[in-house]
């Protein structure tokens, strides 16, 4: 038996595909929503000239009332005298804005102290459980929600010329670790700056010179990152340590992230190939 045709209802078209929110929340769409995380805020800092960052990561538990207040306070300052400055360079360069992850404690401190200097700050805020809304400091345009953390941990790191690490738990200790990776393997296109704020937090936190003695790193990675226990000392490390940047003209505005790869390809195409039977020839 033929089964008879059911006529479609009347004047309704089906959606397009990218306006279909079922499709677009489902499995099948993840690749699409993962490029969308990399694509707006591609889109809205070029829009804002956005050229580069100076990032503050650390706890969002972190009060101004609590037991470690002072560094609360003391990321505010610093943010504030970095937006300042950075304020008085060239005005249409729009450089070394403050960029957090959009959240409280000291997310929210950086970006009350650039706002209080009267510039502009970037909130790159991820969705969780607890403890993740956006702070009300972020400059409304350049405020970001995500779901995907590696496409939030990009963001972090294409834009930086800076890294502000105040103290905080698993997060910041992954975005910390993350960074120092990064930069000891040479997977960062510019030589970023990467400061740990709280030298006796952080050294009771994270034994580098063990890591180094039984060889798990080299001893010259600890030059990777230099430790501030002030406002002053850490803006005039910052300021130290970015003068390459600060002296070269501004970079272009942000650009799909280039690939680090083919500036290593010509050195692996000499290497020695590995003959059969070399352990890793697999």
């Amino acid at each position: 038996m033929t089964r008879p045709v059911r006529p479609g209802a009347p004047g309704v078209d089906p959606p397009l595909a990218y306006r279909d929110e079922k499709f677009i929340d489902s499995d099948a769409a993840r690749p699409l929503r993962i490029l969308a995380e990399y694509l707006h805020p591609l889109q809205a800092f070029e829009r804002q000239r956005v050229h580069d960052t100076i990032v503050f990561f650390g706890s969002a538990r972190l009060s101004p009332d609590g037991p470690l207040g002072r560094y609360y306070a003391e990321a505010r300052e610093l943010a504030r005298r970095l937006t300042v400055w950075s304020g008085g360079l060239e005005p249409t360069a729009h450089r070394f804005l403050v960029c957090t992850g959009g959240g409280g404690g000291i997310m929210e401190a950086s970006n009350r102290g650039a706002a209080e200097a009267g510039g502009r700050s970037v909130g790159l805020n991820i969705g969780l459980p607890h403890e993740q809304r956006p702070n009300r400091f972020v400059t409304p345009e350049l405020l970001f929600e995500f779901h995907y953390f590696f496409m939030r941990k990009l963001w972090f790191a294409h834009l930086a010329r800076a890294i502000v690490i105040f103290p905080g738990g698993f997060g910041t200790l992954d975005e910390m670790f993350e960074i120092l990776t990064l930069s000891q393997t040479r997977k960062l296109a510019s030589n970023l700056v990467i400061l740990l704020y709280g030298s006796s937090y952080w050294k009771e936190i994270v034994n580098f010179e063990a890591l180094a003695r039984h060889g798990m790193i080299l001893e010259a990675d600890l030059g990777l990152f230099r430790l501030a226990d002030s406002p002053d000392e850490a803006f005039e490390a910052l300021l130290e340590g970015m003068r390459p940047d600060i002296e070269a003209p501004a970079p272009p505005l942000p650009a799909f992230a280039k690939s680090t790869t083919s500036r290593h390809a010509n050195a692996a195409s000499h290497r020695r190939a590995p003959a059969a039977g070399d352990e890793g020839s697999s």
